[in-house]
């Protein structure tokens, strides 16, 4: 009897939940307004109309409903707006968390910095800003970015809670049965067959 070739299966591909992006890990990561204008104040930057940013993000998402009302249903719009506040939301967490590392990079620049014993640490030349100088202005600017997303995001749940009516949630896809694939699922049908 001839065997018969059989085609390699490909390996199965393990993807990893990624935990949801929720407002409160924005919160966690990015700037609020009293900090954002301290370090404004301490480099010289200019001071955000956090508030402002905040309400004109609500008002733009409620009239964008108002305007797609007619030809969304109630579940079409729910859907809709989950999306567009998803992405503002997880645009404020990324740039929290790139501006938590240009504060570790900072700080650790600084820190060595102060050592004196440590020549590739000095000041520049003359009119030239150190390397922690450098970095400390850069997390200064990346704070201001990421509290902008931050007002952003909460003007996006704010309205997503004023046109729908509920506190928005992370969009979390149910896994039914991880790791159990057609086949297995198949072949415990067929078992139970004999039972």
């Amino acid at each position: 009897m001839a065997k018969t070739a059989t085609a390699p299966r490909p390996a199965a591909r393990v993807v990893p939940l990624r935990k949801a992006t929720t407002v409160e890990m924005v919160r966690l990561c990015c700037p609020d307004a009293t900090q954002a204008a301290l370090i404004s104040e301490s480099f010289g930057l200019a001071v955000l109309d956090s508030e402002g940013i905040r309400e004109l993000h609500e008002k733009m998402i409620v009239e964008t409903a108002a305007a797609l009302g007619e030809g969304l249903g109630e579940r079409a719009m729910g859907i809709h707006l989950q999306r567009i506040v998803g992405a503002y939301v997880g645009s404020a967490h990324g740039a929290g968390q790139f501006y938590s590392r240009a504060v570790s990079e900072a700080r650790d620049a600084t820190a060595k910095s102060a050592n004196d014993f440590r020549d590739e640490d000095l000041d520049g030349p003359v009119g030239f800003d150190s390397a922690a100088q450098r970095k400390r202005e850069f997390a200064a600017d990346m704070a201001l970015q990421s509290h902008a997303l931050r007002m952003a995001a909460e003007g996006a749940v704010a309205a997503y809670e004023r046109v729908i009516g509920e506190r928005w949630k992370p969009f979390e896809r149910l896994v039914e049965n991880p790791g159990q694939g057609v086949h297995r699922k198949a072949a415990a049908v067929q078992m139970a067959a004999f039972d």
